[in-house]
């Protein structure tokens, strides 16, 4: 089904491997700042996705937008329909564990969810693990480029605005860090076969209350940036 109803790129439009920001302008930094000869394959509401190269090899960015649904949608329709194998998410997040500073990358090794997503989409397992091969290229990245991140797990919660009671259920479970998308992603992967991983950088403390501004979040996040993109030539 070329186009669907959220992308109106044509066949063959998009790479094998898609990085994915939940901001369509961090998409748009990305293929301005980082792909040779990008070019706008869609932008149905907005949500901005461009195919370029990065190093020689084509590498495709869109958004995925905010939460889970978003991300469901948007990953479920390039699995699925556009071909593309790899899906690396580059978001931020939340630190949870208190060693963890604002801009330190966190690579999510499995994503834990409360969310309905999962069982609705057809998956049973309150954790979704990455693509072992995906986690092998961001470790072999890491080494290359020789950038600071750490594995960890991730929590995936379809509210922003926490009261803290979920505090001790990530201690419980041992969560580094809680975003938003990663756990549909990871499902989606799994039910289709293909391969996904979230890179994201720490842009709050649940732990200190720091945070960083919304322009930091959108353009300032290099080093995840970078370290996707290593992970993508390599896959």
């Amino acid at each position: 089904m070329i186009p669907t109803p959220h992308i109106t790129a044509k066949a063959g439009d998009f790479a094998k491997t898609v990085l994915m920001p939940g901001d369509p302008l961090r998409s748009r930094f990305v293929a301005e700042h980082f792909l040779e000869n990008a070019v706008l394959v869609n932008d149905v509401r907005g949500v901005q996705g461009y195919t370029g190269t990065y190093k020689g090899k084509r590498i495709s960015v869109m958004a995925s937008g905010m939460g889970m649904p978003s991300m469901g949608i948007y990953s479920y329709e390039l699995f699925n329909f556009y071909g593309t194998e790899n899906i690396i998410r580059i978001g931020s997040a939340g630190a949870v564990n208190p060693t963890f500073k604002i801009g330190d990358v966190v690579i999510g090794k499995c994503a834990y969810t409360m969310s309905t997503y999962g069982s609705i989409a057809g998956s049973s397992e309150d954790c979704t693990s990455a693509s072992p091969k995906l986690l092998k290229a961001a470790a072999n990245a890491v080494k290359t480029l020789g950038k600071y991140a750490v594995v960890g797990n991730i929590f995936s919660t379809d509210v922003f605005y926490d009261d803290g009671t979920l505090m001790p259920l990530y201690k419980k479970l041992g969560i580094d860090a809680v975003e938003m998308e990663a756990a549909a992603l990871y499902i989606n992967a799994a039910l289709a076969g293909k391969h996904a991983l979230a890179v994201c950088t720490v842009s709050d403390s649940l732990v200190t209350g720091e945070s960083s501004s919304a322009m930091v979040r959108q353009f300032a996040f290099l080093d995840m940036m970078e370290l996707a993109l290593e992970i993508a030539i390599s896959v």
